[in-house]
Formats: C-alpha cells, sequence, structure tokens
C-alpha cells in the first residue's frame, strides 16, 4: 500500500492567534502547514519547499501580501495556488489584483476555511 503525500500549505500571517489557529486546524485535518509571520519568510520559505497552497494574509509588517506577491512572481517562482485571507476592504478585487486563485474574508468560520482549502487543493 503506498502513503500518499499531505498537501502542503503555508500560512503566512502575522497575527499570533490567527496563524496559530490555522495551523493547528489544518494539521487536525490531515494537512502539512508551514508557518511565516510575514512576506519575507514566505519567500524564504518558497526557497526550501514548495507548497499545494498559500494562505495570505495582506497586512503584515516587514512584507506586505501584495509585494510577497509582487516579488514571488517576479522571480519566477512555479505558480502556487493562493487564497487571500484578509479583513482588507473589497477583498475580491484585491484579490484578483495580484492573481491570487481565491479569497477569504476575516473573521471567518473554521468550517468556511476548510471548506475553501479543500476546494482549492481540488485545483492543483
Amino acid at each position: 500500500m503506498t502513503k500518499t503525500r499531505q498537501p502542503l500549505i503555508l500560512v503566512v500571517e502575522d497575527d499570533d492567534a490567527c496563524r496559530d489557529l490555522m495551523e493547528e486546524i489544518l494539521t487536525m485535518n490531515g494537512y502539512a502547514v508551514r508557518v511565516a509571520c510575514n512576506g519575507l519568510e514566505a519567500l524564504k520559505t518558497l526557497e526550501l519547499e514548495q507548497p499545494d497552497l498559500i494562505l495570505l494574509d495582506v497586512k503584515m509588517p516587514v512584507m506586505n501580501g501584495w509585494e510577497f506577491s509582487r516579488r514571488m512572481r517576479a522571480e519566477q517562482r512555479p505558480h502556487v495556488t493562493t487564497m487571500i485571507v484578509s479583513a482588507a476592504e473589497d477583498i475580491q478585487a484585491r484579490a484578483q489584483e495580484i492573481g491570487a486563485d481565491n479569497w477569504l474574508e476575516k473573521p471567518f468560520e473554521l468550517e468556511n476555511l476548510l471548506a475553501k482549502v479543500e476546494l482549492m487543493l481540488k485545483r492543483v
């Protein structure tokens, strides 16, 4: 019997409580999870690993989600499915601006997070 690889999700979120909650719920549901506190940490993670999905906040210190997305594209990294998770206004339009594949508005229900993650990973 072959063991299938767990999908790898990179959570990029500066709020400790939100990041920890997403990491815990995703891990409990069978996903491998890496975390980053800002876009710069996320870029460093991408040098080492290729996640199946990035959950990306946009308002963060050091490097925000917009700059992270711009740098990721500029460095011509392989496309990684990305979902913006933010309380920013006009999140749907902003997600489209940076080429994100989907979006989830904060605050969110855990069931909605899991449903969107599952949907996004089916596309990968």
